[in-house]
């Protein structure tokens, strides 16, 4: 089930933009602060229509999907959630299967269960959200993402609250739920991640795309330099790459 946009346009965010995106891979969105990013990604969760152009599931426009339908198919961690209520880690992480309400209960806890078990929050499971940590509260909102068991995996900024075993822990959950053929769409700022890790990289800079393929083509020293304005080079083997600016 393909993710695109086609013309897409917001209003001082993002002009003209088209991607078609493709399920097992993990695709980053890169650029400066202010190039669009997290717009980009909230127009693909269907969350913020566009002023211009659209964007597709399937095939079939976003904004014509029933919301049922768009929760199933597409996983969405905004950077800055909110939540509510002091609930425990296994309840927090159960709403993720509100979009399956009917579902057999024992399949749920299935889910739940993988999903807490993929972000470590085993031992966490029946602590308030009030007790976690920064880290740990990103993580079971991660975990609640995916025991919704969509097709699309956004996130946006996933790894800023983590240290860096669990960031490392992380890119590896997303590695495995893209060769189990699922869409992985991350807003990365740390480049040598996303030259590391993904198998796609979107350079926006202002609205527009800059660049789109290969981490190697798309982040390369030439691009960094023209988009971030300042001098860069890579060094390190492929897969273990660091980003030098300066």
């Amino acid at each position: 089930m393909s993710l695109q946009t086609l013309d897409l346009g917001v209003k001082d965010r993002i002009a003209d933009l088209t991607v078609m995106l493709h399920l097992g891979e993990v695709t980053a969105i890169c650029g400066p602060n202010g190039a669009g990013k997290s717009t980009l990604l909230s127009c693909l969760a269907g969350l913020q229509p566009p002023d211009r152009g659209h964007v597709a599931l399937g095939g079939q426009p976003m904004a014509g999907l029933h919301p049922e339908t768009r929760a199933r198919a597409i996983g969405y961690l905004p950077q800055a959630p909110e939540v509510a209520w002091d609930l425990s880690v296994e309840v927090l992480v159960s709403l993720g299967r509100l979009p399956w309400r009917g579902v057999p209960g024992s399949e749920a806890q299935v889910a739940i269960d993988e999903a807490i078990a993929a972000m470590d929050l085993d031992a966490l499971r029946h602590r308030r959200v009030s007790q976690l940590s920064g880290g740990e509260r990103a993580r079971t909102l991660m975990a609640r993402v995916l025991a919704t068991g969509p097709g699309w995996l956004l996130a946006d900024e996933p790894l800023a609250s983590l240290d860096l075993a669990h960031a490392a822990a992380l890119l590896a959950c997303f590695r495995r739920q893209a060769v189990l053929g699922r869409g992985v769409v991350l807003v990365l700022h740390d480049l040598a991640m996303a030259m590391n890790h993904a198998d796609r990289v979107i350079v926006l800079d202002r609205g527009r795309l800059v660049a789109d393929g290969a981490p190697e083509f798309a982040l390369g020293a030439d691009v960094v330099e023209r988009v971030w304005g300042c001098p860069a080079r890579w060094v390190g083997e492929p897969g273990a790459r660091a980003l030098s600016v300066g």
